[in-house]
């Protein structure tokens, strides 16, 4: 048979299609003889033909894959001393590597204590002197190890040993690779006190790859996995070689004379130790050396005749797919740098390296200065809107009129940058930065899409955030803007018009309302279009219309809103595509919160969809070995022989290396998701017949591989959450209650135990986030019992001390506190946990946590703290001393002092939440607080008199009303009320009017003369908020019934002080006195 068997593989190997046809025939016959696993054995010994051999293994190895337990135990033992010893004997390299293969399946079903040949053969091999056996030996156990590593956690040690000698054979190229990728295979399973046998290879590793690089720089690329696994486990391993690590990178990285892909993933590992260990990088002092390296890579010009990827005339629709390179991956080292030092560090070391880049003759060198600025915008924005805002968004604006493209195209992106993340300080130059975006807009190119898109990126990143700053300027932008939808041959031009569209609607939200009919007649062309041309443009319209529900509302909308379901579904229905999908679900999800409970007669469609995209694998690319060449036993599925299979390992195959998803696909599952939680929420009612089912799919998401699919699975369980506590207080029963309660018992875990173990700090923000609105909203309900309170406290506690998974947990420098600003907002999100378990199981109860918070806390009130750490200190301590009420006594002296500090401090934010928490603490802290009148009034006296910004005089108004709510024998109310009154109406801060009109009318009912007194002033405030949302209603019933009472105890003073008003507010407050 073994004859006939090579004649057909031979066959399979012919540039014939007929041929080839007869013999897949031939060889699926072949397959049904039971002599078909001796015959392509004697094949892989006997063959002449390199080919035949390989593919006689490859064969083998996918039928042994599946057949293994169905072949008797003498055969099994006759084939495994068969392929050693072919493996031993074979020469050429491509076989081995698929007998290597071979074997690793058979150990794979036998386990190592059924094959001790197999152990005394690697070892054999291995301590060979023979170099070419010391490869097999090495091979076998690296394929081995790649295909089911578990196997060997066991002889964890005994490997390591093996491996320190390979690696010391500098000279066998192939030896230290196999030897290195055999390393990285086995280091998710070397654990415990083992890991620190781990720390002596680093050197050696690093050693392995210099050497590779001079023989195989593929290899090397490849064998620089070994850094990604080990920061992915083993993080605190490489922190005694990450100076060497560094260096290691930068040399491979500045080295015009190696492969982009290889410098690419040196520059890759940089940005991993920066994510995960920022803190040694700076006490390291490697911050310079990596910035030096940085910037002559990211200044490079590009080849003669050829410009940068991103600067090409014609748009790539495949960009997001091509390879990047060094130069786009040296920007990104900026990017997370940005994003996990502190802005400070960072700008001393990357400013004098920037700035000549900014005022440089060479326009890449230009670029790279405007590009590092656009990528600073994220991880530094607070940092940059407090000192650098006006020079930098000046440099950017200059550089729009630059002569060369190239930079221009650079001045655009970092002005849509900065429109991103520089919120809402970066709208205070509307009035410049407008105007300039306008006018190049009136003569940019429309033919030069490549160029318009990046006009339109900035374009729509500014407005967007503007509301009323965006009146002026409405009319010419939505005339230009129709004229490019009405006028343009360009679908692309079309599509970006569309989406400028979307981001003026989010500006301008009701002032766009004049516009609607235009937009809409614009957008239904698109939307009911059915040419594949045309697709972009219609997705990009079902997109722009999902913001104009959002910002128009239910008023706009809600006539329209059955349309617009059956427009999303029917396109569903129509049209295959993840893109339209995740632009229809954030359709369905806007109109759930136009339309309530009665999108209901929908939700079963919308929920199948998007459950439906949830469980895809669609757009999974498999990555496949050398052997896939050879698929033709693939159709051993249509096999009419019972297959035996071992169901836990029945998706296992060897050929696959690894695989990618397509981003559109996650996008779609990321949308979905959000949509789900979005519909649960606003149609809880009606939505809770899907709620289940959606819950089930959603909660699987939460592992996903993806950063983005977690965040919105996350979000999204926290709707479902709050959804099911409004159906709760719609129909309360038992059944409903349970229901709360076995969705809790699920979602309150998920989210503790995702906040210690994400390793992405985005991630835990969003369940942070999820977590604060489930206790904001449904209080102690969502706490099961003590232990569960104790167990979000240990959270917080666990985020503030920078001790989870997704943050860099090294000490600080006692004379160094500085930290990143990613890192701060990731403890904001903590702290802002801390009131709302206070308001959540009452004062008394929570007083013992916050006793455990207040040093973390006060911590972050010193000096040498920045302006965001104090201001968010400053803001958590009043907040909480407001929750705790009377339980804040036994914690005033500690709390006192800092607020105070607080309170004198530069930044008007910090003085804000400071003054606003000594109000509370007035208020709340009974007797204690008493003492500290005096020092207290002196320096809201000072505050009163020196203060610039409206927004503190606010909070003092509501500081000294809550101090004489709370001890008025303590404050000189005569001296005190009329420079309080005088300061009304509050402008910014309108939450403390509830506490300034409740402290008026006290003083009136307890000295109505010191109120009568200030009563022109008075009259003038009442007229200016009755009626107006700035007072809560029952504030405004407060002002009502003391203007009554005033009207019949002090007729003449009220009469008087109407007649100072102008005739409109003094009509006003007639008719509410005369009102009944």
């Amino acid at each position: 048979m073994a004859q006939i068997l090579e004649t057909i593989l031979t066959s399979l190997l012919q540039p014939d299609n007929a041929v080839i046809q007869q013999a897949t025939a031939q060889l699926k016959e072949a397959f049904k003889d039971p002599q078909i696993i001796p015959a392509l054995f004697d094949i892989l010994r006997g063959s002449q033909e390199l080919q035949i051999r390989q593919f006689a293994a490859v064969l083998l190895r996918r039928r042994l894959n599946k057949h293994w337990k169905a072949i008797q135990p003498e055969q099994q033992h006759n084939l495994k001393i068969i392929v050693l010893e072919s493996i031993q004997r074979e020469p050429e390299h491509k076989v081995r590597y698929a007998l290597a293969q071979l074997i690793a399946v058979i150990l794979k079903n036998e386990r190592l204590e059924h094959w001790p040949e197999f152990i005394k053969f690697v070892l054999q091999l291995s301590h060979s002197d023979v170099p070419d056996q010391k490869q097999v030996g090495i091979l076998v156990l690296w394929c081995s190890l790649h295909l089911k590593a578990s196997l060997f956690q066991p002889h964890v040690h005994d490997l390591l040993g093996l491996f320190k000698q390979t690696l010391s054979d500098l000279h066998n190229g192939p030896l230290i690779y196999y030897t290195v990728q055999s390393l990285t295979c086995i280091l998710p399973y070397i654990v415990g006190n083992e890991t620190n046998l781990l720390r002596p290879f680093i050197p050696k590793i690093l050693a392995a790859i210099r050497q590779l690089i001079q023989v195989n720089q593929v290899q090397a690329c490849e064998a620089m996995e070994f850094f990604d696994v080990l920061m992915e486990d083993e993080v605190p391993v490489i922190v005694h070689y990450i100076a060497d690590t560094v260096h290691f990178c930068l040399e491979i990285a500045v080295n015009l004379g190696l492969s982009d892909e290889l410098r690419v993933k040196a520059l890759s590992c940089i940005m991993c130790l920066i994510k995960l260990k920022s803190k040694s990088i700076i006490k390291q002092k490697l911050l310079s050396q990596i910035l030096n390296s940085l910037f002559p890579i990211m200044c490079a010009e590009p080849p003669a005749g050829e410009m940068d990827k991103e600067d090409q005339e014609d748009e790539d629709d495949d960009i997001e797919d091509s390879v990047e390179t060094p130069k786009e991956y040296a920007m990104q080292v900026i990017d997370m740098l940005a994003l996990h030092l502190p802005p400070e560090k960072l700008f001393k070391e990357l400013s004098p390296l920037m700035e000549p880049c900014l005022l440089s003759s060479n326009p890449y060198q230009r670029k790279a200065g405007l590009m590092c600025l656009a990528v600073l915008s994220e991880g530094c924005s607070d940092f940059i809107c407090d000192k650098h805002l006006q020079p930098m968004l000046s440099l950017v604006c200059q550089s729009l009129s630059d002569d060369n493209q190239v930079v221009r195209n650079a001045a655009f992106y970092a002005l849509g940058q900065f429109s991103e993340h520089l919120q809402p300080d970066i709208t205070n130059y509307s009035d410049t930065v407008l105007p300039l975006l306008l006018e190049y807009f009136s003569r940019v190119d429309p033919s030069n899409t490549a160029h318009l898109t990046k006009v339109f990126y900035a374009l729509g990143n500014f407005v967007e955030n503007l509301d009323g700053k965006i009146e002026p300027y409405l009319p010419t932008l939505m005339e230009r803007i129709l004229t490019f939808l009405r006028t343009s041959d360009s679908n692309r031009v079309k599509e970006l018009s569309v989406s400028c569209l979307g981001s003026i609607a989010n500006g301008a939200n009701e002032l766009l309302l004049p516009y609607f009919p235009s937009v809409m007649e614009c957008l239904k062309v698109h939307l009911v279009q059915t040419a594949e041309e045309g697709r972009p443009v219609q997705i990009q319209c079902l997109d722009t219309l999902g913001i104009l529900v959002r910002t128009l509302g239910k008023d706009t909308f809600l006539p329209l809103a059955e349309d617009c379901c059956l427009l999303g579904l029917g396109l569903c229905d129509r049209i295959d595509d993840p893109d339209l999908r995740q632009c229809a679900y954030s359709l369905f999800a806007a109109l759930s919160e136009v339309m309530k409970d009665s999108i209901s007669t929908h939700l079963e469609k919308m929920t199948t969809l998007m459950v439906l995209s949830l469980k895809s694998k669609e757009g999974v690319v498999l990555h496949y070995n050398e052997n896939r060449t050879f698929l033709l036993f693939d159709d051993e599925a249509d096999e009419e022989d019972t297959e035996i299979e071992d169901a836990e390992e029945d998706e296992d195959d060897p050929d696959i290396e690894g695989y990618t998803i397509v981003n559109s696909y996650v996008d779609e599952k990321e949308c979905a998701c959000l949509a789900l939680g979005d519909m649960a929420y606003n149609a809880s009612s009606s939505f809770f017949p899907y709620l289940d089912s959606c819950f089930q799919e959603v909660f699987k998401h939460i592992e996903d591989i993806h950063e983005n699919v977690r965040r919105s699975a996350y979000s999204a369980l926290g709707k479902f959450v709050l959804s099911m506590n409004l159906v709760c207080q719609k129909n309360p029963s038992e059944a409903n209650t349970a229901a709360q309660f076995c969705l809790l018992s699920h979602v309150m875990p998920s989210y503790l135990q995702g906040a210690l173990k994400d390793k992405e700090a985005a991630v835990v923000m969003e369940i942070l986030e999820a977590l604060n609105e489930v206790l904001k909203e449904m209080k102690g309900q969502c706490m099961a019992d003590a232990k569960q309170l104790g167990d979000i406290c240990m959270v917080i506690k666990a985020v503030l001390q920078s001790k989870t998974a997704c943050q860099d947990c090294e000490a600080e420098d006692e004379d160094d506190e500085q930290q990143a600003e990613l890192a701060c907002r990731l403890i904001e999100n903590a702290g802002e946990g801390i009131p709302l378990l206070a308001t959540a199981v009452g004062g008394s109860t929570f007083a013992p946590y916050f006793g455990e918070f207040l040093p973390l806390l006060l911590n972050k009130t010193k000096s040498s703290c920045t302006s965001a750490e104090k201001s968010f200190a400053g803001g958590i301590l009043a907040e909480s001393s407001e929750a705790l009420g009377p339980a804040v006594v036994q914690f005033v002296p500690r709390i006192f002092p800092a607020l105070l500090s607080l309170a004198r401090d530069q930044h008007e934010e910090v003085r804000r939440n400071a003054i606003f928490g000594l109000g509370v603490l007035a208020e709340n802290g009974g007797p204690a607080m008493h003492q500290h009148y005096p020092k207290l009034l002196s320096l809201l006296s000072s505050v009163f008199c020196s203060e610039q910004k409206r927004q503190v005089l606010d909070n003092v108004c509501g500081a000294v009303s809550r101090m004489v709510l709370a001890h008025a024998e303590g404050v000189p109310i005569e001296q005190v009320l009329p420079v309080m009154i005088r300061s009304l109406p509050l402008k910014d801060d309108l939450e403390e009017n509830s506490a300034v009109f409740k402290c008026i009318v006290f003083i009136y009912e307890r000295a109505p003369q010191q109120v009568i007194a200030q009563l022109k002033d008075l009259t003038r405030t009442f007229a200016h908020v009755l009626g107006t949302k700035e007072i809560k209603p029952d504030t405004e019933e407060t002002i009502i019934h003391l203007l009554r009472n005033m009207a019949q105890r002090f007729p003449q003073d009220l009469h008087a002080a109407l007649l100072t008003l102008p005739e409109e507010a003094s009509a006003k407050l007639k008719a509410v006195i005369g009102s009944v």
